[in-house]
């Protein structure tokens, strides 16, 4: 059985990202039996990318978001059985100058919970950003745009899961307990942290995948949209707030943000190799 021509550069992207991680499994996964799942994942993807959605173009169109989750999920196998918090303890001292030096939590909180509820929400909504960027290419009428975006997201998001293995580390309100909190504590901050308690990952937190996805998404507007800057802008506008998010809230350090941001850069120039081809 041969695959039919025609793969898509985000399909080579997906396929290069998952037999990568398969790759580097057996030096990181500590757990015996679980060092050879993501080779067995990479499998069952590459046959999902070449077989399985090609007779069907609408489920093709969607099937990065499936594996975007996939490969989140799978980064939960790499969490270290011991760890030392070098990295943490390097990182906090940019937090603290800015919560607290530069008066980025008392400016945050100066409304009451007007803008933490914001900064949550926006935290909450990362998680759907990628789905709701791509509707906005639909109802634009620029469905023909739908293979770049999903270059440009999965360059920006899988490119920090990559590096993931490699910075083994747990969040500020982790390691850091009850320090460096928040004062105001709204229902979505609640709900935030009732997610990351169920479904969050322990590998690590730099860099930020949430930035770096957020980020990912606004340029791919702007670059698939040029003619309506607005969508790319407001997402930007997102993605900067859901950054703020992140340190406010205690989910990522600021290194974890500032590398995300960078990260977020290669959707950019996995756009600009696209237009060489």
């Amino acid at each position: 059985m041969r695959p039919p021509p025609g793969l898509r550069q985000y399909e080579w992207l997906i396929i290069a990202f998952f037999t990568y991680v398969a790759v580097i499994a057996p030096f990181f996964i500590p757990h015996g039996s679980r060092r050879w799942l993501p080779a067995v994942v990479a499998a069952f993807v590459c046959v999902v990318v070449l077989f399985l959605p090609r007779g069907n173009q609408h489920v093709r169109d969607w099937i990065p978001l499936v594996l975007t989750f996939t490969a989140f999920r799978e980064m939960n196998w790499f969490t270290p059985s011991v760890r030392d918090y070098h990295l943490e303890r390097s990182w906090i001292g940019w937090d603290r100058w800015l919560l607290d030096t530069a008066h980025l939590r008392a400016a945050i909180e100066s409304l009451g919970p007007l803008i933490p509820s914001y900064l949550e929400i926006c935290y909450l909504l990362v998680y759907v950003i990628a789905l709701i960027s791509s509707v906005i290419l639909l109802t634009n009428h620029r469905r023909d745009q739908l293979n770049t975006f999903w270059l440009a997201f999965l360059a920006g998001t899988l490119s920090s899961y990559a590096l993931f293995p490699y910075f083994p580390s747990d969040p500020p309100r982790v390691v850091f307990a009850g320090q460096d909190l928040p004062h105001i504590v709204t229902v979505f901050r609640r709900f935030n942290l009732a997610i990351l308690g169920q479904y969050g990952i322990h590998s690590s937190v730099f860099p930020s995948a949430h930035v770096s996805a957020a980020f990912a998404c606004a340029w791919a507007l702007l670059i698939t949209m040029p003619d309506r800057k607005i969508y790319g802008g407001l997402v930007a506008l997102f993605a900067f707030s859901v950054a703020t998010a992140t340190i406010y809230g205690r989910y990522h350090f600021v290194a974890d943000a500032l590398a995300g941001f960078a990260i977020s850069f290669l959707a950019l120039a996995a756009l600009s190799q696209r237009s060489k081809v």
